[in-house]
C-alpha cells in the first residue's frame, strides 16, 4: 500500500497571524507537509522563535514581525515573505482581532470599529493584492496551480454575533471577498477559498470557552459537544491547499462541529 505523499513539497506558504493557535498548527502542517514556511507575528516573540525551531530552522521556516492593520502593511508582509524564501505559492489569511467585551451597537466607540476594520479588512486587502500579485509573475511548471488563497472567517460571518458587531461584520466580509476573488482569479490558476470556524480552543477563546457559565453554553451548542483544537482547523486549510483539492474554488468550508449548518 503506498501513502500519499507529502503535497507541498517545494511549495512556499504565508500564514499571517501564525505564531499562536490555529496560525501555529497551520505552519507546523505545512512545514510536516514538505512546505517551507513563513508567517508573522505582532508580539510573541519567543513563541515565533520556538515555532521556527520546531519546524527545522530558517532556511525552513522564517518569523516575521509585522503589524497588519494598513494595505501597506500586507503588502510589506508578502515582500518580506518573498526575500525571505524567494516565491509565495500560499497565503493562508488568519490574522485578525476580536474585541472580547460585549459592547452593544449604541455604545460602540469609532475608534472600535475603525481598529477591527483596519486590522480584519484593511490588511487584508493589501495581503491577497500583493499575493496574487507575486504568484501570476512568478514562474510555475504547467502541472502546478499557479497559487492558493485562504482567508480563515468565522461561524460569526454567517450568522452574525450579538455585541460583536464589528468582528461579525468582517468576517462576514471575507466570504464575499472569497466568492469574489475565485471568479476573479481561477482563470489564472489561483484557487481561493474560506474557512469558517466556530469555537476553537486558543488563547483568544480561553476567556469564554473556561467561563463557568458560558462555557457549558457554547458547548452546549455545538452538535458534537465540544469546541475544537487548532489542528483541526489547520488540518482543512492545507487539504484545500494540495493537489486533492484541485477543482475546489470559492468554497466556504464550515469547521464549526455541525453548529452552523450553512453552504
Amino acid at each position: 500500500m503506498i501513502g500519499v505523499p507529502l503535497l507541498m513539497k517545494g511549495r512556499v506558504a504565508l500564514v499571517s497571524g501564525g505564531s499562536r493557535g490555529i496560525g501555529a498548527e497551520t505552519v507546523r502542517l505545512f512545514s510536516q507537509a514538505g512546505a517551507r514556511v513563513a508567517f508573522s507575528y505582532r508580539q510573541a516573540q519567543s513563541q515565533a522563535e520556538a515555532l521556527v525551531d520546531e519546524c527545522g530552522g530558517p532556511e525552513l521556516c522564517v518569523a516575521l514581525k509585522q503589524e497588519l492593520s494598513t494595505p501597506e502593511d500586507g503588502h510589506a508582509l508578502v515582500d518580506a515573505a518573498v526575500r525571505a524564501l524567494d516565491r509565495l505559492d500560499v497565503l493562508v489569511v488568519n490574522h485578525g482581532i476580536w474585541p472580547s467585551e460585549d459592547v452593544p451597537i449604541a455604545r460602540m466607540t469609532e475608534a472600535q470599529w475603525r481598529r477591527t476594520m483596519s486590522v480584519n479588512l484593511d490588511s487584508v486587502f493589501g495581503l491577497v493584492q500583493a499575493a496574487a500579485a507575486q504568484m501570476e509573475r512568478q514562474p510555475h511548471t504547467p502541472a502546478e496551480s499557479v497559487g492558493h488563497i485562504v482567508l480563515i472567517s468565522s461561524t460569526a460571518g454567517q450568522r452574525g454575533e450579538a455585541f460583536h458587531a464589528d468582528y461579525a461584520v468582517t468576517k462576514g466580509a471575507l466570504i464575499s471577498l472569497t466568492k469574489s476573488l475565485s471568479s476573479e482569479l481561477a482563470p489564472k490558476g489561483i484557487r481561493v477559498n474560506c474557512v469558517a470556524p466556530g469555537w476553537v480552543a486558543t488563547e483568544m477563546s480561553a476567556g469564554a470557552v473556561g467561563d463557568p457559565v458560558l462555557g457549558p453554553a457554547i458547548k452546549a451548542g455545538i452538535p458534537l459537544g465540544r469546541v475544537a483544537s487548532p489542528r483541526e482547523i489547520a488540518g482543512p486549510v492545507l487539504f484545500l491547499c494540495t493537489p486533492l483539492a484541485g477543482f475546489i474554488t470559492g468554497e466556504v468550508l464550515n469547521v464549526n462541529g455541525g453548529s452552523v449548518l450553512v453552504g
